[in-house]
């Protein structure tokens, strides 16, 4: 039997930058990957990652049946699902990393391209109830998401990055905050008013309290808008 997973990677079909953009932007992203899960045509960027595919899962409506063959016959298991489902690609391929056992996830792929509509989705899906618990991070060369609360979450991270802190889900209270330019202190923040946009860490080891209701934590680097 597989020994449970602690960092899974998921390959989204959409866009992705270059690993050195990923690098620069998020130092450190990578560390402790144990396993990679394609969804659909993001085994794509496998080989732009240098990284092999662990499992595919997907409908097969964005990857050629060649490459599909291809995958298969150099090993990776293939979970193959109805095009007519109600789960996205990208949604099979979280759960199957957490069927694994991963604690940590990161997604690659989920954000941008033509499909505003799949981002969305894609941001969404952090609010999973199977995620509670979870580290489950979208990113890409220009943007970190996750979604914390209740409770404390660490902020840690450069310097001069913007910090954006919006309610998800409803209204969010009891919010403090700490190595952040604009600080709140047991406030709330209702869904609908911007107040949330666009803070600056000011101290690598920032942090965030949340007393009740869910923060969508939207990181900018410091390297795309200084």
């Amino acid at each position: 039997m597989r020994t449970p997973a602690a960092h899974a990677l998921v390959l989204a079909d959409g866009s992705l930058p270059a690993v050195a953009a990923l690098d620069a932007a998020w130092p450190g992203w990578s560390a402790g990957i144990d396993l990679v899960i394609a969804a659909d045509g993001g085994a794509r960027h496998a080989p732009v990652l240098g990284r092999a595919i662990d499992l595919w899962v997907g409908d097969g409506d964005s990857i050629g049946e060649a490459e599909l063959d291809a995958l298969a016959a150099a090993g990776v298991p293939i979970r193959r699902s109805p095009v007519a489902k109600d789960e996205t690609d990208a949604e099979l391929a979280i759960l199957a990393a957490v069927d694994a056992g991963a604690r940590r996830v990161t997604i690659l792929g989920a954000l941008g391209g033509e499909r505003f509509d799949h981002g969305l989705a894609n941001i969404w899906l952090l609010g999973h109830p199977r995620l509670a618990g979870r580290d489950v991070r979208l990113l890409d060369g220009a943007v970190r998401i996750r979604l914390v609360g209740p409770g404390e979450a660490d902020l840690r991270g450069r310097i001069g990055d913007l910090v954006s802190l919006l309610p998800f889900g409803g209204d969010a209270a009891g919010l403090a905050t700490a190595g952040l330019r604009y600080p709140l202190r047991d406030e709330a923040l209702p869904s609908g008013p911007s107040r949330g946009l666009s803070n600056v860490r000011d101290a690598a080891d920032a942090s965030l309290t949340v007393g009740s209701g869910r923060i969508l934590v939207v990181e900018t680097p410091a390297t795309l808008w200084r």
